[in-house]
């Protein structure tokens, strides 16, 4: 694939910003990060979720500061289309009661040809749907907590079944907020980076989503704009500088918000409930920081130089 170097002059790609690829079944995970990054000509980009070589689906792409969303955004439910291919035949009756005795928490070892380690764990489905079958293959629908392995739960489906079975394909229609809708294929993307390298970056902007956009199922705080800087540089939030907040509890992960700046994500030091605008008490640690120090004035500082205090 002969791929275009030349960065593009789009600020959005270095201040963060988040693309949904439909990954196709052959190249890895990493193979199509790369080649994102050398169409888009920027340095900084990751991925969300590792698909195998032969699996396809939705694969979030991470660019510029967006980038420090990974271990967030691995954490993010998962949605898959499997075909399970059993080894032997199976009565309708019996392979929906089989079916159904995998939905909630499952116990599963990483396959052989796993890179981690195969050590015991667990893992919940969410919901497990037969969605079809035709003989001996079988179209299942997961959603499932990330790391389910989907070529283990079949296997274990057909041996429930008492036949044997294995995973012969396998497509993610989800990842956390993004499903398949939001997709756009390889060639998709390199035809709009050549619109923008002619001067018309419309479609290219189209396709962009915003960080805030993957945490959109988190609780928010909104912050005082003088309460900013000094979470920029790594302080911690107190309770004076809440304007108002969501319902949380301690050890949440928070966004924090100043208006409808996208300021840090936080972990939060106390649940909601103990929460009061204006009042003392440290309130969220920061944790990953996307604003940068000086874009709000550094009121902390002035209130240092008077009071001799930090």
């Amino acid at each position: 694939m002969e791929i275009t170097a030349s960065p593009l002059r789009i600020p959005c790609f270095s201040s963060g910003s988040i693309l949904i690829i439909d990954k196709p079944r052959g190249p890895s995970s990493h193979q199509v990060a790369a080649w994102v990054r050398e169409m888009l000509g920027i340095s900084s980009v990751g991925h969300t979720g590792t698909l195998d070589p032969p699996v396809s689906g939705v694969l979030v792409i991470l660019m510029g500061r967006a980038v420090r969303l990974t271990t967030i955004l691995h954490q993010d439910n998962k949605e898959y289309i499997a075909l399970l291919r059993l080894h032997g035949d199976v009565s309708d009756e019996n392979l929906k009661e089989v079916v159904t005795q995998f939905t909630g928490r499952i116990y599963q070892r990483p396959p052989r040809r796993s890179a981690v380690k195969r050590a015991l764990r667990i893992r919940e489905i969410h919901e497990l749907d037969l969605l079809d079958r035709d003989g001996r293959l079988v179209l299942l629908r997961v959603k499932c907590d990330s790391g389910t392995y989907i070529r283990s739960l079949c296997h274990h489906i057909g041996m429930a079944c008492g036949v044997g079975g294995h995973m012969a394909e396998l497509r993610r229609t989800r990842s956390g907020p993004f499903a398949e809708k939001d997709c756009y294929s390889l060639h998709t993307l390199r035809d709009a980076v050549e619109k923008a390298r002619s001067g018309d970056d419309t479609e290219l902007q189209s396709m962009i989503r915003t960080p805030l956009e993957a945490v959109s199922d988190m609780p928010r705080v909104w912050i005082k704009e003088s309460a900013v800087d000094a979470l920029c540089h790594g302080a911690r939030l107190s309770s004076r500088g809440i304007i108002s907040h969501d319902s949380f509890q301690m050890e949440d992960l928070v966004v924090v918000m100043a208006g409808d700046d996208l300021i840090c994500i936080g972990e939060a030091l106390m649940s909601a409930s103990r929460v009061i605008p204006g009042d003392k008490g440290l309130a969220v640690a920061p944790r990953l920081v996307f604003q940068d120090p000086g874009v709000y004035p550094a009121f902390w500082k002035d209130h240092k130089k008077k009071t001799g205090n930090a």
